[in-house]
């Protein structure tokens, strides 16, 4: 577990895996979703993944330190250049932030949610299936 943080002047305690699982901006997306699929890449090299978007190298670096300073990244120096790569693939940083909302909405949100993704799922036989599978598998687990 990530380390925690104490918030001055205030009695809430927010850890760095909390604030970590916060809503994304559309470039921070971006970036996840570049690094996710290479693995480790310099500023530059983001940025070439990135040319259509016509962003300054200075953007793409204060992202990447945004998302490093929140404890998406990991980051090496090798020579003058910084590497950055994922802390977390895909698949378990979304888990973890779809159990962080989960966790933080009121009882009555929740059940509104889960009813809604059981409206989703119903209207595709292989989530249904799927998401039938998933809770058997939690059940035998307990």
């Amino acid at each position: 577990m990530l380390g925690r943080r104490y918030l001055a002047g205030n009695a809430s305690v927010q850890s760095d895996e909390q604030r970590a699982l916060g809503a994304l901006g559309e470039l921070e997306q971006a970036v996840m979703e570049v690094l996710w699929q290479h693995s480790s890449l310099c500023v530059r090299e983001v940025g070439e993944q990135l040319v259509d978007r016509g962003l300054a190298y200075t953007t793409i670096m204060t992202t990447l330190d945004r998302l490093y300073k929140k404890g998406l990244l990991e980051r090496h120096k090798q020579g003058h250049a910084f590497f950055y790569s994922p802390r977390l693939d895909r698949k378990t940083y979304e888990q973890r932030l779809v159990t962080h909302v989960l966790r933080n909405l009121p009882t009555a949100s929740r059940e509104a949610l889960l009813s809604g993704f059981l409206d989703f799922a119903e209207a595709d036989e292989q989530t249904l299936a799927h998401l039938e599978r998933l809770i058997a598998e939690r059940k035998e687990e307990r």
